[in-house]
C-alpha cells in the first residue's frame, strides 16, 4: 500500500522532469539567424528537428513549416513564405514581398 502511494507520489514529477528534459533538448536544436534586409533586420530561430522556422513580423509571431522547394529552402504557413537559399533570404505575404534582399550575419567574435 505505501509503494503505491509512493508510486503514485513520483510519477508526476518523472514526466514533468521528462517534459522539461524535451524542452531543453528543443531549445538545443534551434538555431538563432540573425539577417539584415533592405527593411529592417530579421531574427529567425530554426528548429531543423520540427522544420520549422519562426520570426515576428508585424507584431505577430509567425511559425511556418517547411514545404516543397525547386531550389533552397522554403517555409510557409499558407500566408507568410520564408525562403532562403545560402545566406540570402526574403519573406513573402500572400506572394508579396515584404522583406527584401535579407542577408545572413556573421557572428562576432
Amino acid at each position: 500500500m505505501l509503494m503505491k502511494k509512493l508510486l503514485l507520489a513520483v510519477v508526476p514529477f518523472m514526466l514533468a522532469g521528462c517534459s522539461y528534459y524535451n524542452q531543453f533538448v528543443e531549445r538545443m536544436q534551434t538555431n538563432k539567424l540573425e539577417y539584415q534586409c533592405d527593411e529592417k533586420p530579421l531574427t529567425v530561430n530554426l528548429n531543423n528537428t520540427r522544420q520549422q522556422v519562426s520570426f515576428i513580423y508585424d507584431n505577430k509571431l509567425l511559425n511556418l513549416t517547411q514545404g516543397i522547394s525547386a531550389s533552397g529552402t522554403r517555409y510557409t504557413d499558407g500566408i507568410y513564405v520564408f525562403w532562403s537559399k545560402g545566406n540570402e533570404a526574403t519573406v513573402y505575404k500572400r506572394d508579396r514581398i515584404v522583406l527584401n534582399n535579407c542577408q545572413l550575419q556573421t557572428p562576432k567574435r
